[in-house]
């Protein structure tokens, strides 16, 4: 499994292709070769990107889903709902799909944030009013998320 850290600002060309930075495609390398998945976030106007490894892990999961529940059906489907493979051209790029770019609302102005095992990609003006939005009730989230959780403590 692999872990990302940072935040990336850049640019997307005419064509939709985004250029990642070298710090970026550095932790990445371990899964350069495997190829991506990037889809729509279920939470937020963004994209997600996915290694193949952190894909297959994902779809290990819900491959466990009863699909004769209908709930179960409607969520692999949008879940799953424009999902593409893409790769890293010889320059260092990701091309966006265009359903996928219309989407998020990207357009020349990207931002890439690292979500733990996956990147998100972002409009600028709207990762910077998440934050924005999120920064007022973060204290509280916090709490409320990792307020409860006992952290096993290292020995």
């Amino acid at each position: 499994m692999i872990s990302l850290i940072g935040t990336y600002e850049c640019k997307a060309d005419a064509k939709g292709r985004v250029l990642f930075s070298a710090a970026l495609k550095k932790q990445l390398q371990p899964v350069l070769n495997e190829g991506f998945v990037i889809k729509r976030a279920v939470f937020q106007p963004c994209l997600e990107l996915y290694s193949m490894e952190e894909w297959r892990l994902i779809m290990t999961k819900i491959n466990k889903l009863n699909k004769f529940i209908k709930k179960n059906n409607d969520f692999i489907r949008r879940f799953t709902a424009g999902v593409k493979i893409v790769e890293f051209d010889a320059a260092g790029r990701v091309l966006i799909p265009k359903d996928l770019a219309d989407f998020a609302k990207i357009s020349k102005h990207v931002v890439l944030s690292s979500a733990v095992n996956i990147i998100e990609i972002w409009d600028k003006e709207k990762y910077e009013k998440a934050i924005n939005d999120a920064t007022v009730d973060f204290a509280t989230l916090a709490e409320e998320v990792m307020g409860n959780t006992e952290f096993d403590e290292v020995s």
